[in-house]
């Protein structure tokens, strides 16, 4: 995997780019670059939610920026299925460039368009279904039905002169689906026959051996959690993870149980997955969760959001007792849904707070009540026997998990030269059947923080955990202009030490030492003089307190 940043070449007639910019090395920020003779094809804008070491980040974007000049050439966003790391940085791609067609499944651009609806923006859409051809610019597209965890989920082969590559997006294959919609192997067969010349394939559990574990398993155990718990039930999914909702329905419905959904996303979601017919609402279980506390406790289930640890997401508000919903002794809560790798530590607090509570807490750990949606080991296999791609680039997946991807390729015949474990900007040229690389982009983290998008650095998140690891401490003092002798001051005032202020007194007159001799020295600069400081009493906190605080030295002239 390239280490350095390589500049490609100009790309020949012909020749088909293909740029990962998201979801190489993590899950989540899922979105690929598709380009042959001036014309660019996008499949997937997703975002990726932050972990603990990037403090106050709302989410965090594929880097899109070098194709900021160029959006008159994109010629339309393909969306594989509806989760926010696949459609979550839509809106924000679309600023550049509002009249982008965005193309994918009824459910899936319905959730697009209602977040686009929040930012504004009126997207020009394409619904496209199974079996559907479509041509947009140079790009012929079909798109073939897999299975997942939320229901109209596409691959999608994309077809030019150069040759074709096929995109699983999300998916597994399980053979009892809810939805009876089956990731269709036939057409992989088909398409397998006709050649495949690229293979970009989910690689999310290729680490997990076996054949994942069929969705339907799911509904008894909800059923048999919900039956007895004493009080009331509170279960944790992803806001858009349809069938899950559908079963806690049921579930609820069979046990003579109202549901209220918490969470502005699983409202605006569910109500459009139920009025597109994706969600089957059994009659009178649905009720406004303010409605709900006239419910008896036996007889109420509230479906929420937060199932990864969100710090503004409902669970965890409940846990820190922050939401209107108070839970307590009886209450059962369900984690329905898997672990995002990064997100543990944020999961495992929200379990100890909501078990502090009194609740009984129900998890992937201590129950089954999540499968994942992704294809283990053995499906992987399966479906690489069935395509017999001549290339593949194993994507969505921490490194460990393109490289368990990339073995299970090579054990079913792929050249290991023709197996590429890349990275988000690796640039890949495909011509003839062969794929060489290319080159490699300089891309990075787009942070959104509030309303600011990709203002804030990685630097600026290293301040934030400085002030909030290590603390603060800001020295003013003020010299005479003419002279570089000490005024007043200096004065020294820390936040985040556990130590009395007075401990600071120790370091003053060296501060006072490094200030005279720098005027003795004609040192007149005021970013000098404050350098001076800055090093002084960093060098002092560090032996003395064992310390690395955000240190502002502030020298005014007088």
């Amino acid at each position: 995997m390239p280490d350095v940043v390589i500049d490609p070449p100009q790309l020949e007639p012909g020749t088909l780019r293909v740029i990962p910019i998201g979801g190489l090395g993590e899950v989540g920020r899922n979105m690929t670059s598709f380009e042959i003779d001036g014309k660019i094809l996008i499949v997937d804008c997703g975002v990726l939610f932050p972990e603990e070491h990037q403090p106050g980040v709302d989410l965090i974007l594929p880097d899109f920026g070098f194709l900021r000049d160029r959006v008159d050439d994109i010629v339309g966003v393909v969306l594989t299925h509806g989760h926010e790391d696949h459609i979550g940085g839509v809106p924000y791609l679309l600023r550049l460039k509002g009249d982008i067609p965005i193309v994918g499944s009824q459910l899936t651009l319905a959730l697009t368009e209602a977040k686009l609806k929040e930012h504004r923006i009126k997207p020009y859409s394409l619904t496209v279904r199974e079996g559907q051809r479509e041509q947009l610019g140079p790009f012929e597209l079909e798109f073939v039905a897999v299975n997942h965890s939320i229901p109209d989920a596409l691959a999608v082969a994309v077809k030019t002169e150069a040759g074709t590559v096929l995109a699983t997006g999300d998916f597994k294959m399980d053979q009892l689906p809810l939805d009876g919609r089956l990731t269709d192997l036939r057409e992989f067969a088909r398409l397998g026959e006709e050649g495949v010349d690229l293979f970009l394939v989910d690689s999310t559990n290729a680490d997990v051996p076996g054949f994942t574990p069929l969705e339907r398993s799911i509904g008894p155990v909800l059923d048999e959690v919900i039956a007895r718990a004493p009080r009331r039930v509170i279960v944790a999914s992803f806001s858009s993870h349809v069938h899950r909702v559908q079963q806690v329905l049921d579930a609820a419905y069979a046990n003579g149980r109202r549901v209220a959904l918490l969470g502005r996303s699983m409202v605006r979601n569910m109500g459009i997955a139920a009025d597109l017919g994706y969600l089957k609402v059994p009659p009178g279980v649905l009720i406004d969760y303010k409605k709900a506390g006239d419910v008896p406790d036996d007889e109420i289930v509230f479906m929420s959001t937060g199932s990864q640890g969100e710090p503004m997401a409902v669970l965890s508000r409940m846990a820190n007792r922050e939401h209107d919903v108070e839970v307590g002794d009886g209450d059962t809560v369900i984690l329905a849904s898997s672990l995002i790798p990064g997100n543990e530590n944020a999961v495992y607090r929200v379990i100890d707070g909501l078990t502090k509570l009194g609740a009984n807490v129900v998890h992937k750990a201590n129950a089954k009540v999540h499968v994942s949606g992704h294809a283990a080991a053995g499906e992987l296999l399966y479906v690489y026997n069935i395509l017999k791609p001549a290339n593949v680039l194993p994507v969505h997946g921490e490194y460990r998990h393109l490289v368990a991807n990339a073995k299970l390729a090579r054990d079913t015949g792929v050249p290991e030269a023709r197996t590429f474990i890349g990275a988000n900007g690796a640039v890949y040229d495909l011509k003839d059947g062969e794929v060489r690389e290319a080159g490699q982009l300089d891309l990075g983290f787009v942070y959104v923080d509030g309303a600011t998008v990709g203002e804030i650095t990685d630097a600026d998140l290293k301040d934030r955990r400085i002030l909030g690891e290590e603390g603060f401490i800001s020295v003013i003092v003020v010299v005479d202009a003419s002279t570089g002798k000490i005024i007043v001051g200096p004065e020294i005032h820390a936040r985040g030490f556990a130590e009395d202020d007075s401990v600071f007194e120790e370091v003053k007159p060296k501060i006072s030492a490094a200030l005279l001799e720098a005027a003795q020295n004609g040192v007149r600069d005021q970013h000098a003089l404050q350098q001076a400081v800055r090093r002084t009493v960093g060098t002092w906190v560090n032996r003395r307190l064992r310390r690395r605080p955000m240190l502002v030295p502030l020298v005014i002239e007088a």
